[in-house]
């Protein structure tokens, strides 16, 4: 029976499910969204700059194969107004059956179909089916770094569950934590950071920054967009409309933590501002037991991003967090990070562009030390 490509709606919520409890029963810890509307940035006006869209694989009447997200936004790329879409998935049967293998290929060339300029930040790793795939396809394939800075060293040996993945390791990480050799060890590769990409012959931090916290994105935010919006080849359109869509005041969801968001002011004048995230994790794959920090997403002059990573950081510390993370691809600002501390730890998320992509971004050896990305660039700092 042939498979048609269609909007999520009301009517295959069920299919959905049942999709979902074959999925569970295969062993993928993948499914789909059960609601047809997004939680996050649902389409309410034609005009709107940025939304999330959910799409079915449906074979016949009744039964969902398989599913994808897209989120297009408005971008500016070389003082060119373009939609780029982010993709979320495609999750399809073929994790689990031989017979759906071809859908995953199937669903990725519907999406460049609907939308040809294209892109996914995340896939860790060059073994992953869907990063070969790509590959295979042409699409453009950039490595960024995971910045991370530990703030207590002793919960972080003890309660990080990817480093601790058999008893050797945990036996060593409680030998480092116990002893202080770990956090002696953690506190000088974080300073050697500092120290590597501090700036030659002026401070680190210039004097007189103000850090208010804001309950929403207002006008002095679009005066710094316009200002500093053409410092960059590439980057998401960040003017107040589309902050206060991708970050709703007052809006919360059990995937995420609320933002706090941060304008960051010098000498009278908004140099910039950063939105952050605590979440105490529970016994999560990755963090295990951790008080995670997160700087989801910013914006400022690259001159003044130092500025800007510590107010995020400096916030973040106040509020007991274990581990302050984040990811970005631009230069500057990952200069930025290591002159706080973070270390950065390389290849750790890609960013995957189509071709069609590829060419609207080149000569992108030039364009990637412009591009600039963070966590709301991707999914948004879903589970965070």
């Amino acid at each position: 029976m042939s498979i048609a490509i269609v909007p999520h709606a009301e009517r295959w919520k069920d299919a959905v499910e049942a999709f979902n409890r074959r999925m569970r029963l295969g062993g993928s810890r993948w499914g789909w969204y059960v609601e047809p509307v997004p939680a996050w940035i649902a389409k309410r006006r034609d005009d709107q700059r940025v939304w999330m869209e959910y799409w079915l694989a449906v074979e016949g009447n009744d039964q969902v194969r398989g599913g994808y997200g897209l989120k297009p936004q408005e971008w500016r790329v070389r003082g060119r107004s373009l939609v780029i879409t982010d993709w979320q998935g495609p999750v399809s049967e073929g994790a689990i059956s031989r017979k759906f293998n071809s859908l995953g290929l199937r669903l990725v060339r519907d999406m460049l179909k609907k939308r040809p300029l294209l892109y996914s930040w995340g896939h860790g790793s060059d073994e992953e089916p869907i990063v070969q795939m790509l590959r295979r396809m042409g699409w453009l394939m950039h490595p960024t770094p995971f910045a991370l800075h530990v703030v207590d060293a002793y919960r972080f040996l003890r309660l990080n569950r990817q480093l601790r993945g058999t008893p050797e390791r945990r036996l060593f990480l409680d030998g480092l934590a116990f002893t202080g050799i770990g956090n002696a060890a953690l506190s000088a590769l974080q300073w050697a950071s500092s120290r590597r990409a501090a700036p030659i012959g002026r401070p680190r931090r210039k004097p007189k920054v103000e850090v208010t916290e804001v309950d929403s994105f207002g006008p002095w935010a679009d005066e710094l967009w316009h200002r500093v919006k053409d410092e960059y080849a590439a980057l998401a359109v960040r003017d107040a409309e589309t902050l206060n869509l991708l970050m709703p005041p007052g809006w919360t969801s059990p995937e995420w933590s609320p933002h706090t968001r941060l304008r960051v002011d010098r000498g009278g004048h908004t140099i910039g501002w950063v939105a952050v995230s605590a979440r105490q994790m529970r016994d999560d794959p990755r963090f295990g037991a951790l008080h995670v920090g997160t700087l989801v997403d910013y914006f400022a002059h690259p001159d003044d991003a130092g500025d800007v990573v510590a107010a995020g950081l400096d916030h973040l510390k106040a509020r007991g967090v274990d581990i302050v993370i984040a990811n970005q691809s631009h230069p500057t600002w990952l200069r930025a990070f290591e002159e706080q501390g973070f270390v950065l730890i390389p290849h750790r998320r890609l960013f995957a562009g189509s071709p069609p992509l590829r060419e609207a971004l080149a000569p992108f050896e030039e364009t990637r030390n412009g591009l600039f990305l963070t966590n709301m660039d991707g999914h948004g700092p879903m589970g965070l």
